[in-house]
């Protein structure tokens, strides 16, 4: 395995310009724990691609979320829930992912659950343009069968996870290993970037 260390300024130009070579519309997934920062490189992205004429839509995991009621219904704390029941993976394809498909009329929802209230959005469509670059962050997304043309999976080792999460979330710990270990994204995203401290993150180039 070699790694390339690079700054996070350098990260987002090359992934700009790696995106914004893919034809048509494009939907790319960032995948990693919060502590990792998909939200951020996510947003960072959207003026670089603006600047390289890619219209950037963001959405975020966390406005797809299960209504609270099957969301917490193990508990607040549950990690298997966690890992197998918290994203409505379904609205986000239905919503989201299939229509900025290929064949897709490019209509989309940005936000579809409002976890504070528990209740729909309600949120009118937006239009996707045809060469519009769909940015998806949150974590847990790759393995599930989500149809994404670029994957990006961020990854800390176990102990960088642990030390890095917040304390009120650490009881999401066991599903991140879980992930690691059955999903193993890191063996399939296409672009996988270590960020055992955000601000110093390395490109994994290869495997021998």
């Amino acid at each position: 395995m070699r790694v390339r260390p690079v700054s996070v300024a350098l990260l987002v130009e090359e992934l700009a310009d790696r995106l914004a070579k893919e034809p048509d519309r494009v939907r790319v997934a960032i995948d990693g724990a919060p502590a990792a920062g998909p939200a951020a490189l996510a947003d960072a992205l959207v003026g670089p691609l603006r600047v390289r004429g890619r219209p950037a839509v963001r959405i975020a995991t966390e406005d797809f979320l299960r209504p609270a009621s099957v969301r917490l219904e193990f508990g607040r704390t549950n990690p298997d829930t966690f890992y197998t029941g918290w994203t409505d993976e379904a609205a986000l394809r239905r919503e989201v992912l299939d229509p900025a498909g290929p064949g897709g009329d490019g209509r989309i929802v940005t936000r579809f659950w409002d976890a504070r209230r528990d209740r729909a959005t309600r949120e009118p469509y937006t239009e996707l343009p045809p060469n519009a670059i769909l940015l998806v962050s949150g974590s847990l997304l790759l393995g599930a069968g989500l149809p994404f043309d670029v994957s990006v999976h961020l990854e800390m080792s176990a102990a960088a996870l642990a030390r890095r999460t917040e304390p009120e979330w650490s009881w999401t710990l066991p599903a991140y290993a879980r992930y690691a270990g059955e999903v193993g994204p890191a063996a399939f995203a296409d672009v996988v970037v270590r960020v055992d401290d955000p601000r110093h993150p390395a490109l994994v180039l290869d495997s021998d």
